[in-house]
Formats: structure tokens, sequence, C-alpha cells
């Protein structure tokens, strides 16, 4: 991990890297706040992106204003590459990467440790929570990919009835890759506690010109209402 840090007054950036505990190794920024609480989450990115999206940006800023430590991290698969999609059969070791990360960050917070993820970020982290029950305190799952675009037969579900994570579900009313309508009917097959908060006029994004200053904030509100949730 480096020393250099930034700080805007309240919270402090710092580059953050691990490799002494084995492959694959965690790459990011670990965002502290200045009053912390002692609860942590992981955050991770999209197919098509990585830890640096203006959405991660977003939520961990306003995160760390409830006190929250978050590591935004990098998946493996975009550490092997910078630019395009993670290539068939990475999955498994995308899920690998989620979970040293979550002990790394059990390393630097006292408290609950979440996981949290953009898309295809937020699936590998629910079906990691899915298989190894207990390693998470909770789940924020940003804009799920519920089925491909135009293909709503191919639900990505299969995993959701071994879901007992509680979990946060953020939406948005116009994104393609599942309605508000679809996703409702898909939580009734999670046997654990679940919200959902949708985002209206937005798309699998979620952050846009319009929201882009009061959606960081709702979601950390929410958030927070499912951390205080949860017993110590």
């Amino acid at each position: 991990m480096s020393d250099n840090t930034e700080s805007n007054g309240e919270s402090e950036v710092r580059p953050f890297e691990q490799t002494a505990f084995g492959e694959p190794p965690v790459h990011g920024f670990l965002h502290g706040p200045a009053k912390p609480s002692g609860n942590g989450l992981v955050l991770t990115h999209g197919a098509g992106a990585d830890c640096q999206s203006p959405l991660l940006l977003a939520l961990a800023t306003a995160l760390c204003e409830f006190g929250v430590t978050v590591l935004r991290c990098d998946l493996p698969f975009r550490q092997r590459q910078p630019h395009g999609p993670p290539p068939r059969g990475s999955a498994e070791h995308d899920q690998e990467g989620l979970r040293r990360a979550v002990e790394a960050l059990r390393r630097e917070v006292p408290r609950r440790v979440f996981l949290g993820g953009h898309s295809y970020g937020g699936r590998q982290g629910s079906m990691l929570a899915a298989a190894q029950p207990g390693l998470i305190d909770g789940l924020l799952l940003l804009a799920y990919p519920l089925h491909p675009p135009k293909r709503a037969d191919q639900l990505r579900t299969a995993h959701f009835p071994s879901l007992r994570t509680p979990a946060l579900f953020v939406h948005g009313t116009r994104d393609g890759f599942g309605s508000i309508e679809e996703l409702t009917a898909a939580l009734k097959l999670i046997p654990a506690a679940t919200e959902l908060l949708p985002v209206t006029g937005a798309g699998h994004e979620l952050l846009t010109s319009r929201n882009r200053r009061d959606l960081p904030i709702m979601v950390a509100e929410e958030f927070r209402r499912l951390v205080s949730g949860e017993s110590d």
C-alpha cells in the first residue's frame, strides 16, 4: 500500500495495493472517513468500466460522509486488461478477487463489511455471497443485470434462492437489463431481506447529468438504513 494520499478536508483517499496474501491481488483506492463508523464497503465496477468510474467515485465520496470506509477496487479481469468486457470464464476468478478484497477490508475496519458493485460487479458479488453465506454483512447492488437487453427469458437469478445476505438494490426505471417490475418479481426468490430503490429516469449507468448531485446522497442514506437495520 502506498503512503500517497489525497484529502478533501473531510475524508482521505489513498491508493490500495495488496499482493502479500496470494492471487489475485487487490488493487484500488481506500476512502477513509474523517469520522469512521467502523463499517466498511468493498465497491467494484461493471463489465465496461473500472474503479475510477464516475458512479463509484461519487458513491464512495458520499458514503465516506456517513462514516463508511470504502475500498473502491478493480476486478481481476480489469487488472489483466485495461479495456473491454471480461473474457469468457473469468467470473470465478473475479469472485475470488472480491473475496480477497473483503478480507483486506476486514483488516482495515473493526466492525462490519459490506460488498457492493455496479452491474457485472454486483452480480459477481451476489453470487459470491450466495456461495459463501456469512462472508459479508450485506450487499449494495447497483443496476443488477437481471437479463441481457431484450432477452427477458434469460434471467440471471439461479443463485437468488441461496442468497441469505440482506441486499439493497438500486435500479433505474429505464434500465434495459431489467424493468422495475421484473426486478420486483425476481426479488421474491431471495429468502433474505431486500430493499429496492428505484431511480426515476435513469438507465443502466444510473448516474445522469440530472441526478449526479442527488443520487449519491440518496443511495448513501438508504445504505445507512441497511447498516443500521443489522444487529451489531
